[in-house]
């Protein structure tokens, strides 16, 4: 997805039909699983399936970002993954806040929600996974959103296993060490998107200068 141009790596900026395509698909996932697992985290109290119903709610948000920005300048483009990196650091204080609070007024979630819920939320994130992976190299703007998709898959994997550690021990601390590791993971992703965003505007800044 790279392109050799005055020893600059030019990486994939979105500027393909196809993309444009896939990011529409993954959009309307999203968005579906978002109102699914929300309803579900509050039927089944799972902090884990809020935490990862929230994780579908940002990426249906910056997705829509993404796809706006796609054609404008670096820059732009970079300050977009900025905002969708700051926008999942704070889903991940969030979720760690709340998951804090949680172990203080902890009871059982139930278990069958959580497990075929999170069976569910895995498929639609594996299908999104799958359209999007040709693409997880792109530019920052263009890699954001292969790595929330990456995220909700692992996410929905750890919801399954909270869903069998709470019926196999009949207490709420499975659901939320996988809530907070989840949180975990949103603050990681969010500074792997952040540093790569201001590296590009940096860079941007420095050809812009040479050129002068």
């Amino acid at each position: 997805m790279s392109n050799q141009c005055c020893g600059a790596d030019l990486k994939f900026d979105g500027m393909s039909a196809s993309f444009k395509r896939a990011l529409w698909i993954v959009i309307a996932i999203n968005a579906v699983m978002f109102v699914i697992e929300m309803s579900a985290g509050f039927a089944s109290s799972s902090q884990a399936l809020k935490a990862d119903a929230l994780d579908f709610l940002g990426d249906t948000v910056t997705y829509g970002l993404s796809l706006y920005v796609i054609g404008m300048s670096v820059v732009v483009r970079a300050r977009a993954a900025l905002f969708k990196g700051a926008s999942l650091a704070v889903m991940g204080l969030w979720v760690m806040g709340s998951t804090i609070y949680y172990t203080l007024h902890n009871s059982a979630p139930q278990a069958e929600i959580m497990s075929s819920i999170g069976a569910l939320a895995l498929v639609a994130n594996l299908i999104s996974v799958g359209i999007l992976l040709k693409y997880r190299d792109g530019d920052s703007n263009v890699r954001s959103v292969w790595l929330c998709s990456r995220n909700d898959a692992i996410g929905n994997v750890a919801v399954i296993l909270a869903a069998g550690g709470v019926w196999s021990t009949g207490t709420a601390w499975p659901d939320l060490i996988v809530a907070g590791i989840m949180a975990s993971l949103f603050l990681w992703s969010a500074a792997s998107i952040i540093r790569q965003a201001r590296g590009e505007i940096i860079e941007s800044r420095d050809l812009a200068g040479l050129s002068i």
